[in-house]
């Protein structure tokens, strides 16, 4: 049996949350090395660019030598071929991720039978967390320190337009 040496966590990051943080801290242990695949999603209205996202990220990762991360576009499959990886990484919060992901995993079976998908559960902690409810937080003014990594917090606020909320106004 063949070692997994490379893998790829994919999303679409629109900010990264300290859920999926914890997913990429976890991965990457496990990895000789994890890429972190940043996805356009045309389907989803993104507040950040991509390139804006692989750069928050990049920030975020830069303590974690084994991790790198990029854009893609296309296939999912394609991209794990070019970039030699074996293993998909896919987190999960709750039940309805599973159907979903699931969903997906037999596809890109289907498609790529030579990449597997492994599943992660986010820590207790992250189960309710998601970038649409950090993003909604942060627009009505609420603190989302703690929901993100604290590097990604001046670029959601600077990005809405808003001034980091005042310590002492922890709502959220």
């Amino acid at each position: 049996m063949t070692q997994c040496r490379v893998a790829i966590y994919p999303g679409s990051f629109d900010p990264v949350t300290s859920g999926h943080y914890d997913i990429i801290v976890r991965a990457s242990r496990l990895f000789e090395r994890l890429i972190v695949a940043v996805a356009p999603n045309p389907s989803k209205q993104p507040l950040f660019t991509a390139e804006e996202r692989v750069a928050i990220l990049q920030e975020v990762c830069a303590s974690l030598p084994n991790v790198q991360v990029e854009c893609f576009e296309g296939l999912l499959v394609d991209f794990a071929m070019k970039c030699g990886a074996q293993v998909i990484v896919k987190g999960l919060r709750a039940v309805s991720d599973f159907d979903y992901e699931l969903q997906m995993a037999l596809t890109n079976k289907r498609l790529c039978p030579q990449v597997e998908t492994i599943f992660m559960m986010t820590s207790s902690e992250y189960v309710f967390l998601s970038s649409s409810m950090v993003k909604e937080i942060a627009r009505l003014g609420g603190s989302v320190q703690g929901l993100v990594p604290k590097a990604v917090e001046p670029y959601l606020y600077r990005k809405l337009g808003r001034s980091v909320p005042n310590k002492e106004t922890k709502r959220g």
